[in-house]
């Protein structure tokens, strides 16, 4: 699909409005204009702006697979850092995850149940801010937070006057971007049907997402997990993680979840910390291979061509037949 074409919101969504699943709440379509964007090589990929009482205004990507039809209830996929997922033109490192590609084509061979990806965009400089889970970061001594928040703004060039915001984050995605997906697209609304999934910050702020709202995420993949949460090895942040992981990610909470890591760059100091994490949720009930795995990628590197070349393991742990 290449173009550009703008289209009103009813005219685009005229299958899956006339067919709306029972399940899904009666939502009155917001007067936006979706926008069919150009950059994916496969399904179709709609932007538009909701806006936000909890976060600064963004973008939002919704990308359908070739498939879609309106009338087939479909899973769905809510991604952090929307700007690296589909179009490798446009990202800072020429990199992208492939997702449509590899998604679409997983569809099409029947190998995972139909699925729509709600493509979610960090903020920029305020990334590391609002992907840092919250709850967590406010159990860090005071001066050891200080330090690893001045840090961020130092590396990213950020507004020192930021602070962790990923409780708002959170909100945006529950209270406005769920309703607006569950009440314009052929989707399943259950918490079983919809998984979280992110890197590096965005595999923290996956786990996070189910660990805090668990009726709305049922599944978390998270890859390349940044447990040091800075840019050093530390025992403070990986601990207050690990009891966060301890009192919420249980399975009588949690579906399921999924965390691999690579062995270059910087995942390769990431392999002592998952392995504390992968012992917390064998104590917590978690059985290998059933409802949770960690996988080791030897060679896979922190970017979105080594992310891509795996993409399709969680998919699959996710979503597979």
């Amino acid at each position: 699909m290449r173009g550009f074409i703008a289209i009103t919101l009813g005219i685009l969504l005229l299958f899956s409005c006339a067919q709306q699943p029972a399940d899904s709440p009666a939502v009155e379509a917001p007067s936006v204009v979706l926008d069919t964007a150009t950059g994916v090589a496969a399904g179709t990929l709609l932007r538009t702006e909701l806006t936000s009482d909890f976060i600064p205004a963004r973008p939002l990507d919704i990308w359908l697979p070739s498939s879609y039809d309106g009338a087939q209830k479909h899973n769905v996929l809510y991604m952090y850092d929307a700007q690296m997922l589909f179009d490798a033109t446009t990202t800072w490192n020429g990199q992208e995850w492939r997702v449509d590609e590899i998604l679409d084509s997983l569809i099409t061979d029947d190998v995972i149940t139909p699925t729509i990806v709600v493509a979610l965009y960090n903020g920029g400089q305020r990334r590391n801010f609002e992907y840092f889970p919250e709850k967590p970061a406010a159990q860090l001594q005071a001066a050891f937070s200080d330090s690893v928040l001045s840090e961020i703004s130092k590396r990213y060039g950020s507004d020192s006057t930021f602070s962790v915001n990923s409780d708002n984050y959170l909100r945006y995605m529950v209270e406005e971007v769920k309703p607006f997906v569950d009440g314009q697209f052929a989707v399943h609304t259950t918490s079983e049907s919809a998984a979280v999934m992110g890197s590096s910050m965005g595999g923290l702020m996956s786990m996070y997402a189910v660990g805090e709202y668990p009726s709305v995420y049922g599944t978390a993949l998270c890859m390349s997990t940044h447990w040091p949460g800075g840019f050093a090895p530390n025992e403070e942040i990986p601990a207050v993680f690990n009891a966060y992981v301890k009192q919420n990610i249980v399975p009588e909470r949690v579906g399921k979840i999924y965390f691999d890591y690579g062995t270059e760059t910087l995942d390769a100091m990431y392999e002592p910390f998952q392995n504390n994490v992968n012992l917390v949720l064998e104590e917590n009930g978690f059985v290998l291979g059933e409802n949770w795995t960690t996988e080791k990628f030897p060679g896979a590197a922190h970017d979105e061509r080594s992310w891509a070349e795996r993409l399709h393991i969680p998919l699959i742990f996710a979503f597979g037949k």
